[in-house]
């Protein structure tokens, strides 16, 4: 079999593991506690869609406007919190567990990370989402090195 029959059995399986994972939670717990679990986690992807995703489609989106094709590098950050709110999103223990897991290994690399690392020189390396270039028009432009503006 090939991958795509697999992925296509795992995604038709889905919602029968859910809702045997569903009822095997309630039973642990009682059924008001595993809807509130499923409801509560639910809107708390809303919101990582809202915050960080909506960053990294607007980032997306500048980088298509500005014509700029080797800007859209994907980022893989960016793309595993996105992909972590829509799986918090669908309702379900199982898209909700591998949701966190997509989550947490961001949130991993960006307390690892901390502040941008400085070099003993004073240079400071930021990520290519970290900065962004701002032409000054009170510097001579640098399009020709023998042209005088």
């Amino acid at each position: 079999m090939n991958v795509a029959k697999w992925v296509l059995l795992a995604i038709l399986a889905l919602p029968f593991a859910e809702l045997a994972a569903f009822v095997a939670v309630a039973a642990a717990i009682g059924f008001g506690w595993a809807l509130l679990l499923v409801v509560a986690t639910s809107l708390f992807g809303g919101l990582v869609l809202r915050h960080a995703g909506g960053n990294h489609i607007a980032r997306m989106k500048v980088a298509l406007g500005s014509g700029n094709i080797s800007a859209l590098q994907a980022d893989g950050t960016g793309s595993l919190v996105l992909l972590a709110g829509f799986l918090l999103v669908i309702p379900g223990f199982i898209t909700d567990a591998l949701g966190s897991l997509l989550l947490l290994a961001p949130l991993g690399a960006a307390l690892r990370r901390g502040r941008p690392a400085r070099s003993p020189d004073g240079v400071v390396d930021l990520e290519p989402e970290q900065w962004h270039r701002v032409l000054d028009p009170s510097l001579p432009r640098r399009d020709s090195p023998w042209r005088e503006d």
